[in-house]
């Protein structure tokens, strides 16, 4: 057949358009092509911790550092995500709250309560008596009983209204007994007298009485001198009509010293045998004074934290588990004792850690 010269040219194209196929089919091209990931893990959706807790009915909370929260927006994704209930780290001690005589300061509080309620977490607020956290007109003031006594309530009853109808739980006296067992050598007890942990319960119920009044200790979680003495004390209270609702352990423990679970156990049993609600208030598990491989040390601070809330939930009176921070960027701990640490449940990058799947796992399976 006759092959004109635009016949030429086009069959000259399509053979040139067929080489340059050819060409992008060839080994170096397919190589890059098999470079990219043949398959993309699947993203496993958890269930917040949240979720679960509410699912077993109980709160599971956080103590909130306000600096975090208005700085880092992952602190407060993450806050909001796992947790319902938040309890203030320091802005509503003495000092922040109260710094002069007739001179009160709510503005973080504030901001930490309207946090928490626009992401329906309950408040639970922290503390209205301790021996720190005192400003300086208060610690050195040399006042009088009658004196000092006015100064409490009328703290008691300003924070406690302030907050009333959006904060109902209180931890009211905090770290009252020392680790001998015998009342803790303060202000308070040097001028007023033992009477004053009575007196602030009193004060604090008159002030919102559907509040629900908390006492709060360290190193009374298991069996042992000072539980036996918050044992005692409380028993007393109750016996003496005085309005508290129940006991926070703060279980601040390390993966070589911590209460045996078993010992938790009965002490939460005869603290609700009084008629108290208790609850896990403060958990971290420090892992730096363990000599084990890091693995080993956090798979050690898993199995406390699983527990430990495995004991909450096996008995019908503890309402609430809390841990003292969530993320370890923000723990107390490194500050508090010159070494870093890593206590909590959340890593530095908000990854979770063993210890969040031991808790995950507790709240699907007790």
């Amino acid at each position: 057949m006759f092959v004109t010269p635009n016949k030429h040219i086009f069959l000259i194209a399509v053979i040139l358009v067929l080489i340059s196929l050819f060409i992008g089919c060839s080994p170096a091209t397919a190589q890059t092509v098999q470079s990219f990931p043949t398959h993309v893990p699947h993203k496993t959706v958890t269930i917040p911790l949240r979720v679960l807790a509410q699912q077993r009915g109980i709160l599971i909370g956080a103590a909130v550092n306000m600096d975090a929260l208005n700085s880092d927006g992952q602190y407060g994704a993450t806050l909001a995500r796992e947790f319902n209930e938040a309890t203030p780290e320091n802005v509503m001690k003495f000092n922040a709250v109260h710094p002069q005589p007739n001179v009160y300061t709510f503005q973080l509080a504030d901001e930490l309560v309207q946090f928490a309620q626009a992401h329906g977490m309950t408040i639970h607020g922290h503390n209205l008596v301790w021996y720190r956290a005192l400003p300086s007109w208060v610690q050195n003031g040399h006042f009088t009983r009658d004196q000092l006594m006015t100064i409490l309530k009328n703290h008691i009853f300003t924070v406690v209204s302030h907050f009333r109808g959006s904060v109902n739980i209180w931890d009211v006296v905090n770290e009252a007994v020392a680790d001998n067992g015998t009342l803790r050598q303060n202000i308070w007890l040097q001028t007023i007298g033992p009477d004053y942990i009575d007196l602030a319960f009193q004060w604090a119920y008159e002030a919102n009485p559907q509040a629900h009044l908390f006492y709060n200790d360290y190193g009374d979680e298991g069996l042992g001198v000072k539980s036996n003495a918050v044992y005692n004390l409380l028993k007393g209270m109750v016996q003496r009509g005085i309005p508290v609702y129940g006991v926070g352990l703060q279980m601040h423990v390390g993966t070589t010293s911590y209460p045996s679970p078993s010992d938790v156990l009965k002490n939460m049993q005869r603290l609700a045998a009084l008629g108290l609600k208790v609850q896990i208030s403060e958990m971290d598990v420090e892992v730096q004074n363990d000599t084990r491989p890091m693995a080993q040390r956090l798979a050690a601070q898993a199995t406390i934290y699983g527990d430990m809330l495995h004991d909450c939930l096996s008995v019908h009176a503890c309402i609430s588990f809390a841990t003292w921070g969530f993320t370890d960027r923000y723990s107390w701990i490194p500050a508090a004792t010159g070494h870093a640490d890593e206590p909590l449940i959340f890593d530095t990058s908000y990854q979770p850690k063993p210890a969040y799947k031991a808790l995950e796992q507790v709240l699907e399976t007790t």
